[in-house]
């Protein structure tokens, strides 16, 4: 009998699973990892993880999807707001994360980087992987683009500039949590306004 997928898991249940999975990979890490560590995790009986996906590899794939979501889906920019402002959202957001009430945003990150280093082998996991770089790269070329309509940023290749920027916040969170170099996030922000974003902006009269 095929699985119900995705679309049939409750909104809490799936929530419920994908926490319990964060907490099991910080723990016994993605090559080591089981299902039954993860249902160690959770209140409900580890049935459930088996009733709503097929095995491990589904469920890291819903689960890379779970923190994308969780990190596209909350840049809290008011509608409206001038192009610096939403852009400074953006990579702030990206670099320091979304408040948590539990398991913080470097705890998330670890993990998300060491499933970022397994999918070098996995082609499904790399094309979730690369579709997220690539959503964060366009939000911020787009950001771009409106501030040259604006007229509040010069007329740069808007492209290489969302590329630029978000190369500097992938290195900056990999030196942090791969070096432990705990201040490579405000290193890396000073660095995009001094030598990137003051080069964008249009001097105003």
């Amino acid at each position: 009998m095929s699985k119900p997928g995705r679309g049939s898991v409750s909104n809490d249940t799936r929530e419920a699973i994908m926490e319990a999975t964060f907490r099991a990979l910080s723990k016994h890490g993605y090559t080591d990892l089981r299902m039954r560590d993860i249902g160690e995790e959770m209140e409900m009986t580890r049935q459930v993880i088996h009733y709503h996906y097929d095995g491990k590899h589904d469920l890291m794939s819903h689960f890379l999807e779970y923190i994308i979501d969780q990190y596209e889906g909350s840049v809290e920019v008011d509608e409206g707001a001038p192009p610096r402002e939403e852009l400074a959202a953006r990579i702030d957001q990206c670099l320091f994360g979304p408040a948590f009430d539990d398991f913080g945003h470097w705890d998330r990150m670890k993990v998300y980087h060491e499933l970022f280093t397994h999918a070098q082998n996995d082609e499904e996991h790399r094309a979730i992987f690369n579709d997220h770089y690539e959503r964060i790269r366009g939000s911020i070329t787009e950001v771009v683009e409106d501030g040259i309509e604006q007229g509040v940023f010069r007329d740069v290749d808007a492209a290489r500039m969302g590329q630029l920027v978000t190369d500097v916040i992938h290195a900056a969170r990999g030196r942090r949590l791969s070096l432990g170099h705990e201040d490579a996030p405000e290193q890396a922000r000073q660095s995009i306004d001094e030598f990137i974003l003051a080069s964008l902006y249009v001097d105003e009269p």
